[in-house]
């Protein structure tokens, strides 16, 4: 049964890969469409997070987003087909990106890089068009509860040139090791893990746990953080990726806190000029300070 399932994921995610864009566009529709109807408790916390980040904003607004949002969150589930088994050359198309400079400098330099990656929607798209850039990298790897999703998913990240895939089991540290051989790690700043290692920092003026991780790292290492941006445009299939220039003077000499704070706002300033296009279905807010009321 195993061998069979895996074969027919193989086969269907083979099969968008070999798609054009009008296919691929036209199952993702369906799925986005259903979505937000099967998964209710999803769409649930989508509402949450976006009536809690944007209170100013009507309902009607909200609902837009939100239809949008599982518009876009289809169509890169759909995409990682062409991901994973699509001809590089399609990947080159329809993987544009801009900034790439910036990594050149770091590299020649032999600077320790920290890519930071927050959670939008082209968030796996823009980690397959830098393992195209770069000889090697490394990212936190959450292990898949279906062992066939599992070895699809492994086997899709790590499909150009040398990519280490650290467990969250190891945690951080397997990253550092990376980092200190030269490595730049791939490294997601923005999820609710609790409160190890983490404070309470505004996210669009409701606190949110969130790592101090980055800045620490950072300033340990010596290294250079440099935000990378993504967006989907859902007229061309494309998915922009943006290489930012390295944060200047991060962490300085700014406490944890306060440096941390610094990429919240960052992110807030990239996820206003598209709501939909961040990462709602995660429960950014799930963690509450002492006494507080939970969301979800």
């Amino acid at each position: 049964m195993t061998s069979l399932k895996l074969s027919f994921l193989r086969v269907l995610f083979a099969y968008f890969g070999r798609c054009g864009f009008r296919m691929r566009r036209h199952w993702a529709r369906v799925l986005g469409w259903l979505a937000p109807r099967l998964l209710r408790s999803r769409a649930r916390i989508v509402r949450t997070n976006l009536a809690l980040a944007f209170p100013q904003h009507s309902a009607h607004d909200r609902e837009a987003w939100l239809r949008r949002h599982f518009d876009l969150l289809a169509q890169s589930v759909v995409d990682r087909g062409l991901l994973w088994f699509g001809p590089q050359e399609s990947l080159f198309d329809t993987l544009p990106i801009t900034g790439l400079e910036h990594l050149e400098a770091l590299l020649q330099a032999r600077r320790r890089i920290i890519l930071l990656a927050p959670h939008f929607i082209g968030l796996d798209a823009a980690a397959t068009r830098l393992t195209l850039f770069l000889k090697e990298s490394a990212t936190m790897y959450t292990r898949q509860s279906d062992p066939v999703i599992d070895q699809i998913v492994r086997e899709g990240r790590g499909r150009f040139n040398t990519v280490h895939l650290v467990s969250r089991h190891d945690g951080v540290r397997g990253l550092i090791r990376q980092l200190r051989n030269g490595v730049p790690i791939y490294y997601l700043p923005d999820m609710d893990w609790g409160t190890a290692n983490a404070a309470f920092i505004p996210f669009f003026d409701v606190p949110a746990a969130t790592l101090l991780t980055t800045a620490q790292i950072a300033r340990n290492f010596d290294a250079a953080v440099v935000p990378i941006m993504s967006r989907l445009d859902l007229k061309t299939g494309r998915y922009h990726t943006t290489v930012l220039p390295p944060m200047e003077d991060f962490p300085g000499d700014a406490d944890l806190v306060s440096a941390t704070a610094r990429i919240n706002r960052l992110i807030e300033d990239w996820v206003r000029r598209d709501p939909a296009q961040y990462y709602w279905v995660h429960r950014r807010y799930k963690t509450r300070p002492e006494g507080e009321a939970r969301f979800y």
